[in-house]
């Protein structure tokens, strides 16, 4: 192992509440019908895809840009209102320390990723980030991961990937990477079953325990 990437909502950020309150409110606004549990299904997804889909499902009259750029300004407006994930900082303080390189790779867009890194001050722990805005394939592709493991200057097989959704999964493994699947409740039932190991809490992680899934 020589290098992490990070999910950011739901394995950083516990923001799919967040996301799912105002993805709700804002199709219902355009005329559209929100089903939380189908759009479980949509976590990990970009904006951009998503709301393609929603706008093909309900003919919404504004343009996919339009949507996602309301979207993207009341995420940022409610940036006050999402936590960091349990135990989350437990965890990236002991890899920080520990000498790896880190970077976040998130579906979610550029100004909603710098918002986050400076509220939470995770400069010091992130070298890179690439966002959903930054690749031409959302997850379950794993063009992200590539990139990140690209900048970062090591193998995709050298790579852990931290992941709470199931298209993150699949995209990390298509990838070649090894990977950790955080049971959120807050992302909806994901299956996360593809992952090397499955936890609930950070809390059930040391280092020998990761480093033990390269062996």
């Amino acid at each position: 192992m020589k290098a992490i990437i990070f999910d950011m909502d739901g394995v950083i950020i516990d923001s799919e509440p967040v996301h799912i309150k105002l993805e709700g409110e804002l199709l219902e606004e355009l005329g559209g019908r929100f089903n939380a549990e189908k759009h479980n299904n949509l976590v990990g997804t970009t904006d951009h895809s998503m709301w393609s889909m929603f706008k093909d499902k309900f003919n919404l009259e504004p343009t996919v840009e339009e949507i996602v750029d309301i979207k993207r300004s009341r995420f940022i407006d409610n940036i006050n209102q999402v936590p960091l994930v349990k135990n989350f900082d437990n965890l990236i303080n002991s890899l920080y320390k520990a000498g790896y390189p880190m970077a976040l790779a998130s579906s979610n867009n550029r100004g909603a990723v710098n918002a986050i890194i400076e509220e939470f001050k995770l400069d010091k722990y992130i070298e890179i980030s690439i966002t959903g805005d930054e690749v031409n394939k959302g997850k379950p592709n794993p063009e992200i991961f590539l990139t990140a493991a690209e900048k970062l200057n090591v193998k995709p097989s050298e790579c852990l990937v931290f992941e709470d959704a199931y298209n993150g999964v699949q995209a990390a493994k298509a990838a070649n990477m090894k990977c950790i699947g955080l049971k959120n409740p807050n992302s909806g039932n994901q299956d996360l079953s593809d992952a090397d190991l499955v936890i609930e809490d950070y809390n059930e992680l040391n280092l020998g325990i990761i480093k033990n899934l390269f062996n």
